[in-house]
């Protein structure tokens, strides 16, 4: 083949130009849209989830377990399961909660905390509040995940985390821990119950030790 001749203007390649403008299309999607099409084996539809929930995945392990390496290692997984899982999926349900419920079982294999927790009944008066609130009441240092990580189990922190962090409702929540709503509502009273008396244990430790007072926060740092 000869070659071009000096001064020809190059080939027109539409290729780069038809993935830009898929993925621009594919930005506007929802869930269940992209997920349909994963399913039909349509990668980038695969590869915009990946898109939008691994920095996602990768802060709720990373806060789950506080290493960088753990965090990365079940990030990687839990989208190589959920491509391998994709025809089991329903896409009338929320893909969210069902990716996050990979993650949470991957942790859980990490810790070897994958034990059964026996069902406890619904406290008569389910308290409501937010964690943000409850750290409007705190004065000791750091930020209300640091302190729920160290001081929650995991199962009570990563229902806290789905329920909050990523603003899912208990219904999913409990799709993705596999528990009944019921027993992730227990979850999340005892959590609060337990962050709130760690925070006004905090506070008084101050207040022995003669600390200045610290200037409230308005919500966690997430």
């Amino acid at each position: 083949m000869p070659p071009e001749k000096r001064g020809s203007k190059p080939k027109a390649n539409n290729h780069g130009i038809n993935r830009t403008a898929m993925a621009a299309e594919l930005k506007n999607e929802t869930d269940p849209a992209l997920a349909r099409r994963s399913q039909a084996g349509c990668l980038e539809s695969f590869e915009e989830l990946v898109r939008r929930y691994e920095s996602r995945i990768y802060g709720f392990a990373r806060t789950c377990s506080g290493r960088d390496s753990i965090a990365r290692e079940v990030t990687q997984e839990a989208f190589v399961k959920a491509f391998q899982s994709l025809r089991s999926f329903d896409p009338r349900r929320s893909f969210k909660s069902w990716l996050f419920g990979i993650a949470r079982n991957l942790c859980a294999d990490q810790f070897r905390c994958s034990r059964r927790f026996s069902e406890e009944p619904v406290p008569e008066r389910v308290d409501e509040e937010n964690p943000a609130s409850l750290l409007e009441r705190r004065e000791a240092r750091g930020t209300i995940w640091e302190t729920a990580r160290q001081n929650l189990t995991l199962t009570q922190f990563q229902a806290l985390w789905l329920h909050y962090a990523e603003e899912l409702p208990v219904a999913d929540v409990a799709r993705a821990m596999r528990k009944t709503r019921p027993h992730v509502k227990v979850l999340l009273f005892r959590a609060r119950q337990r962050l709130l008396r760690q925070f006004e244990a905090d506070a008084e430790t101050s207040r022995e030790l003669g600390l200045p007072r610290r200037p409230v926060l308005n919500r966690p740092s997430l």
